[in-house]
């Protein structure tokens, strides 16, 4: 069994990132307060399949968010690890185009018939302000209107200047607009996943200055009533582009996007993560006549042109297809919903379990719940799991397991049931209690 504490040389190299790097890490879910300060590993030496190994050698079994959502095969997959070698060695970038992104454009394509064109950013953010852009080009107009989460660029920040609490409730809450132009004031406009009645209200307000109607397909909830194709014929009644978001969603339910499996087509859709399998690569798709506005606009980058995420994303395309991915993390998720379901009913603890199967997450509905969640991952760790309340399957993830981690997480709620009856759960805690979101970290 692990000892949960933090070890020394993760905890130094951690005080000296909050001098150097500003929040410690670029990416808030994987700053250490989210989690259990105190315990939470915080770096990693190596990976493989859904194995980590913390800068002390410890192993664990990743069973929570794999690299956010981004490893959907597992981690250092052999055959994508292959292909990126062979890209390195042929020169992953050259004042010449590689011909791969043709190739992977090509494909993209005709797993998407509705899209004749792409292009290609880095990140999942830069590729959303990309579609932004293309859209706002396309139509002469400014305003977007949204729901869920997308990324940290202005446009979307935007929202949060015409109403302080206006992100809240699209995933991560308290996200200041500081730094964002008070000009971009009106310009971004939010409304609930199914909720249609919401962008019926945007549309019938702002409709001839409406440039884009974005989603994503589906996260925690599946669309009700028909909501997509509500959405979908609002924006086309107003002439926006309806662009979905498939950073999350994307590779979990089908290969490419999740609207695949939906049945309903966007103008524009954006891929992320899990198309690299943890290399970096994004691509916009859309139709001719939305893409052609690229032509009147600048938008422009030099890594966007190397060599390794095009090669990456080949290989993710070629093994999730020939694998049939999506069905196994839809039935490893199920697995792991079920046994969460089960471990509340018989140990007494009030979970609230949502997201579809591939994107699972619970949370403890009990007084403090916070402190709970810190001392669950902290238990956890201490039997050689890194989770949290967050469950994205992976390919490399097997049954047995998920039927260990279930095992193991019914031993931990027992004991913290019986500690805070006993009025002793705080006590059990090493270090702080996580975050709730977006806080500065000092």
């Amino acid at each position: 069994m692990n000892t949960p504490r933090i070890s020394p040389k993760a905890s130094a190299l951690a005080e000296k990132a909050k001098g150097l790097i500003p929040g410690l890490s670029q990416l808030l879910s994987k700053r250490p307060d989210q989690f259990a300060p105190g315990s939470w590993p915080v770096y990693y030496s190596r990976a493989k399949g859904c194995q980590v190994w913390d800068l002390d050698g410890r192993s664990y079994l990743d069973m929570g968010v794999s690299a956010v959502g981004a490893t959907v095969l597992g981690y250092a997959d052999d055959e994508v690890n292959q292909a990126v070698t062979r890209a390195v060695e042929l020169g992953s970038n050259c004042s010449l185009n590689c011909p791969e992104e043709v190739e992977l454009a090509e494909r993209l394509c005709q797993l998407h018939p509705w899209a004749q064109a792409v292009r290609y950013a880095r990140t999942g953010g830069e590729a959303m302000a990309v579609a932004v852009r293309i859209a706002r080009a396309h139509t002469g107009r400014d305003i977007v209107a949204f729901c869920g989460y997308h990324g940290w660029h202005d446009w979307y920040l935007a929202a949060n200047l015409h109403q302080q609490d206006a992100l809240e409730g699209h995933l991560l809450k308290g996200l200041s607009p500081k730094g964002v132009p008070k000009g971009l004031t009106g310009t971004a406009l939010t409304f609930r996943y199914n909720h249609p009645e919401e962008l019926e209200a945007i549309v019938a307000r702002h409709g001839d200055k409406l440039a884009a109607v974005i989603m994503e397909p589906v996260r925690n909830y599946w669309p009700l009533d028909g909501f997509l194709q509500k959405a979908r014929d609002l924006a086309r009644q107003a002439g926006a582009v309806f662009v979905f978001d498939e950073i999350s969603a994307g590779f979990r339910l089908a290969t490419g996007g999740a609207h695949l499996a939906l049945g309903v087509e966007p103008d524009m859709a954006v891929l992320g993560k899990a198309l690299g399998n943890g290399f970096a690569i994004a691509a916009i798709m859309g139709r001719a006549a939305v893409m052609d506005a690229v032509h009147e606009t600048f938008i422009s980058s030099l890594n966007w042109t190397e060599r390794i995420g095009p090669c990456a994303a080949l290989c993710v395309l070629r093994k999730h297809q020939r694998e049939n991915v999506g069905e196994h993390l839809v039935a490893i998720g199920q697995q792991v919903q079920q046994g969460w379901a089960r471990i509340a009913q018989d140990r007494g603890v009030t979970l609230a379990i949502s997201g579809i199967a591939p994107m699972s997450h619970f949370s403890f509905a009990e007084d403090d719940p916070l402190l709970w969640k810190s001392v669950f991952v902290q238990m956890m760790l201490e039997r050689g799991y890194l989770t949290n309340t967050y469950f994205y399957p992976m390919l490399a993830h097997r049954p047995a397991q998920v039927d260990d981690y279930l095992a193991a997480m019914d031993q931990v709620v027992a004991e913290m049931k019986a500690l805070h009856e006993a009025g002793r759960l705080g006590q059990a805690l090493i270090g702080p209690v996580a975050s709730s979101g977006f806080t500065r970290l000092t």
